[in-house]
């Protein structure tokens, strides 16, 4: 085992250390800091008594040690400390909340000089100042010291919280302030322990490079998909959740029907007829991100942007004269010079372009579950359970047309047990969580929606969540004596359901802790490793452009890529219209916040100003 180093600052009497110390192995040293000067504490017997005990164990103390100014205190070469201890921090008097965030902002940033980078921050606090649901009873925010608010100015997030335990400690003795006789209340104290957060980098859209025919091309892609392209989810060396549940699901209706496992990889452009995809949804074409390509004769070596090699996976091309009218771009602003001919590339917006290509080919095989699986893109507006980029699974059974009731039941009835079954898998023994399958048909047309009831976030949230369809009008020229069943489901959403991950973006974070909480085949409970994270609220309003049509979903997309996924809820508060001019304002409320790093007011601040740049040149409003 590697040697330990501990750190504890604004020790009182040094009850703590001398405690803390009889609990260590002789592989972890400890250094016992406090503010005051040796002469200071000379009189009081017990932190001399305590001071004894602790240097006849070889532990280290030093005096005059300012914890706002950590780095002045130690050299480079003893610095790196795995764990820091600050216990009960206190400005001392009457000292209000503001000054005591200040202390601990100043702090935190202190320990970003001196921790070793996979430390801890262990920071105890009196019951309530937190300022996080894990007080009982939690204060309001702005009468709290707001911790987790104040540990993201260094950098540092909430990794985990449990009571304070002072038995578990004999011999430790809470002191006052500056070891007055006055000692704090103790009494449902909290220890919350931070870990550094992964930074906000300034991330530029890549240029990706892709070969049609003899000829390269390139593409710039969308700003709301960067560290989105080619993450590998589903590829064999995966962990991920993603590819858990995929192979989960596949395992189990393998044992109900023979399988054909297709690679999630088609000819790059699909000409022509866009029916394929507004037969199963109309709008789908409209939530498609249009890209334009390039000639690109440049050295393949030389381009160093991010380029990927197998843009094919992502990409569908329609031509243009094919397309829906409300699905057209404005040619005056979208088209660019070196556009590949006539036609508009869109990044691939469901699974359910390939029905067709599946169920023509020649070497379908009647009664084998077709299955294909892959990543998909759409726009959309901003909410809990929807996202720019996810992972579907695409099933085609074709079986004969005489067969079609009881081969759609047969598979139904397959597909809502094993959903059943994993959506129980992580349950605790007397949870409250609960979770149900339905498949609820659309009068509109043979199509089926799969909906989970469920109650996975909380006992009084419950939530009816699409994660899938069904559909069986697909119709096929070459197996006219067949009838075909496709079922399309979102894998992102299934695992966050079985997981209990609360939200969708920590499935694409790029920390390396998300993944140590999966072993490869296993289902077991999600642990988070970013607790309470801050929220920040900001408003927004601009006047309309009377001649330009204001795109509702373009401003949420907009959103997502300025905050880097951070605004998690754009509420409309207000529509007002002027009475002289009758021009048109909107109004809404922005909501920020991360699942997986710290995020300072300063960043939101930042990024909202940007926001306002941003839609008065891309939307054409003007911000008020």
């Amino acid at each position: 085992m590697a040697p330990r180093r501990l750190l504890l600052v604004g020790e009182g009497n040094f009850s703590f250390a001398v405690a803390l110390s009889e609990t260590l192995d002789p592989n972890t040293s400890l250094t016992a800091t406090c503010p005051q000067r040796s002469a200071d504490l000379a009189r009081d017997l017990v932190v001399r008594e305590n001071l004894r005990r602790l240097r006849e164990r070889g532990n280290e103390v030093r005096f005059g040690v300012d914890c706002t100014h950590l780095a002045d205190a130690f050299e480079p070469q003893d610095r790196e400390f795995d764990r820091i201890y600050f216990n009960f921090p206190h400005c001392g008097r009457k000292a209000g909340v503001a000054k005591n965030r200040e202390l601990l902002a100043k702090f935190f940033r202190s320990c970003a000089d001196v921790l070793a980078e996979d430390g801890e921050v262990h920071v105890a606090l009196c019951r309530g100042q937190g300022g996080t649901p894990a007080d009982k009873p939690m204060r309001e925010w702005h009468n709290s010291w707001q911790v987790v608010a104040m540990a993201a100015l260094g950098g540092f997030i909430l990794s985990d919280v449990h009571p304070f335990n002072c038995k578990a400690l004999p011999g430790y003795k809470c002191t006052g302030y500056r070891s007055q006789d006055k000692s704090f209340h103790i009494e449902g104290a909290l220890n919350h322990i931070f870990t550094r957060s992964l930074p906000f980098e300034s991330l530029q859209p890549r240029i990706s490079r892709i070969k049609l025919g003899d000829q390269w091309f390139s593409f710039l892609e969308p700003e709301v998909l960067v560290g989105k392209l080619n993450r590998g989810f589903l590829e064999a060396p995966s962990c991920h959740p993603i590819k858990t549940i995929n192979e989960k699901l596949i395992a189990e209706l393998g044992k109900a029907f023979p399988l054909k496992r297709l690679k999630c990889s088609s000819p790059l452009l699909l000409q022509g007829d866009a029916s394929v995809l507004t037969s199963h949804n109309p709008d789908i074409l409209s939530t498609a991100f249009w890209v334009s390509l390039h000639e690109d004769n440049s050295n393949f070596e030389s381009l160093t942007s991010g380029i990927t090699q197998d843009m094919e996976d992502f990409l569908v091309s329609f031509s243009e004269l094919s397309l829906p009218k409300s699905a057209r771009r404005d040619s005056k602003e979208e088209a660019h010079e070196g556009t590949y001919g006539q036609a508009k590339v869109c990044l691939r917006p469901s699974l359910l372009v390939h029905i067709q290509a599946v169920i023509q080919a020649p070497d379908f095989l009647p009664g084998s579950l077709h299955i294909l699986s892959g990543p998909v893109f759409q726009r959309c507006c901003i909410s809990p359970f929807t996202m720019p980029a996810f992972h579907e699974t695409l099933y085609i059974l074709g079986f004969n047309k005489n067969l079609k009731d009881s081969c759609l039941q047969s598979l139904l009835d397959h597909l809502k047990g094993i959903l059943d079954n994993l959506l129980t898998q992580t349950w605790l023994e007397g949870s409250e969580r609960s979770s149900s399958v339905e498949f609820v048909f659309q009068p509109t047309g043979e199509r089926y929606m799969i909906t989970v009831k469920s109650q996975n976030f909380g006992p009084d949230c419950v939530k009816d969540l699409i994660i899938g369809s069904v559909t069986t009008s697909a119709t096929s020229v070459i197996h006219k004596d067949q009838c075909f069943v496709c079922v399309c489901m979102n894998l992102d959403l299934l695992a966050m359901l079985v997981w209990d991950i609360s939200d969708w973006r920590m499935l694409w974070t790029s920390d390396s802790r998300f993944l140590k909480n999966f072993a490869p085949g296993k289902i077991e409970p999600f642990k988070s490793y970013s607790l309470y994270p801050p929220y920040y609220v900001h408003d927004i309003s601009f006047w309309l452009d009377e001649k330009k049509r204001f795109d509702e979903v373009e401003f949420h997309t907009l959103a997502r890529a300025v905050s880097q996924d951070t605004v998690i809820s754009i509420q409309f508060l207000s529509r007002f219209q002027h009475p002289k001019t009758e021009q048109v304002s909107l109004c809404y409320r922005l909501t920020y916040q991360t699942c997986d790093k710290a995020l300072t007011q300063q960043q939101v601040a930042s990024m909202q100003s940007q926001l306002r740049k941003e839609i008065q040149q891309r939307l054409h409003v003007t911000p008020r």
